[in-house]
């Protein structure tokens, strides 16, 4: 089974140093992905996270686009509950006028930081309900695609430049609960099995696919991608152990609320021996969800993951101490397809 790979990329501050560092970082990744042969490269949202740089993906977007020539950009996704879908479609539109054909709009309703961070976004107005997310999500892709339905108290209004083309328009889940939405409305659909570490049973795709409408001017088929944590290193536990500081950070965000940076391998091992017997489980847990290990190992992995998901192309993501075990993770797994 033939499937494209493409990476989203968290933008993290890599061996101690800077969040402005962390953005240099991502770009100096995109081109390496490009020049590797990878499809896409998708940049995440995060706020208030010290491991985490990027808090505006439109504008790394932009950099990134301008940085390279050919590989697709986008976001991984923009937290459409924090913005309004007119300056958002705006801002897009904007960016695939600027760099045709290469833009991707990827939006997810996860808040990408704390409950505070949500409330200083949205203020002085409250946070929007997660019950509103489908109809931001609905008038996002009507002010892309120009089709607001005639009632709609906004017809009318233009999202400029007028004259651009939309870009891609996908959106995130993590389980199920994307999954109508996002066929009624046409659009393409990314299964994030990073987040989490409960199986996801691959109906979802298929329910996906069956219920798939397109919506005259975006896709004319339904398109899924499957995001997978994977990391490649020369053996499995070489991979485990470069997989550390990013496991441990998992513990303490997920299950302590406990935001902080990124740790070296070293530091995150002592500490995991230290954490109670139901942290150590969970960290053991997170760790088996990575595809891991050698280029071989994580090839035959993904190809399993692929057509038990019928998948048209994987997206990976992976987040290491050092910088340069990210960018040999994605060297040796394209060099083993």
């Amino acid at each position: 089974m033939k499937f494209k790979l493409s990476v989203v990329d968290q933008s993290p501050a890599h061996d101690g140093q800077s969040q402005t560092q962390g953005l240099h970082y991502s770009t100096r990744l995109a081109q390496l992905c490009e020049e590797l042969g990878y499809h896409r490269f998708w940049i995440a949202e995060h706020h208030d996270t010290a491991s985490y740089s990027s808090s505006c993906p439109e504008i790394l977007i932009a950099h990134i686009a301008q940085n390279t020539q050919k590989i697709r950009v986008g976001s991984g996704g923009v937290m459409l509950s924090h913005y309004s879908p007119l300056k958002v479609a705006e801002v897009f539109r904007t960016l695939e006028a600027l760099n045709p054909g290469r833009i991707d709009l990827g939006v997810g309703r996860a808040p990408g930081g704390t409950d505070l961070t949500s409330r200083a976004l949205a203020f002085p107005n409250r946070p929007n309900t997660a019950e509103l997310y489908p109809h931001l999500l609905s008038d996002l892709s009507g002010f892309l695609h120009d089709n607001l339905p005639a009632e709609h108290p906004f017809f009318g209004i233009n999202a400029t430049p007028i004259n651009a083309t939309a870009p891609q328009l996908w959106t995130l889940g993590s389980s199920s609960g994307s999954v109508d939405l996002a066929a009624e409305l046409g659009l393409g659909f990314v299964l994030a099995l990073f987040i989490g570490t409960h199986e996801r049973p691959a109906e979802i795709f298929e329910r996906y696919k069956t219920r798939f409408r397109p919506n005259g001017r975006g896709l004319e088929q339904p398109q899924t991608i499957l995001s997978v944590a994977c990391l490649c290193a020369d053996s499995k536990e070489e991979a485990a152990y470069l997989a550390a500081p990013n496991m441990y950070w998992k513990v303490m965000a997920f299950r302590h609320g406990i935001r902080e940076h990124i740790r070296s391998p070293e530091e995150a091992l002592s500490l995991v021996n230290k954490l109670p017997l139901s942290d150590q489980a969970y960290y053991q847990e997170t760790l088996d969800s990575v595809v891991s290990g050698s280029a071989t190992e994580c090839r035959e992995e993904l190809e399993l993951l692929a057509q038990h998901y019928h998948a048209e192309e994987l997206m990976l993501v992976n987040v290491t101490h050092g910088f340069e075990d990210r960018c040999n993770s994605y060297r040796k797994l394209m060099a083993a397809f």
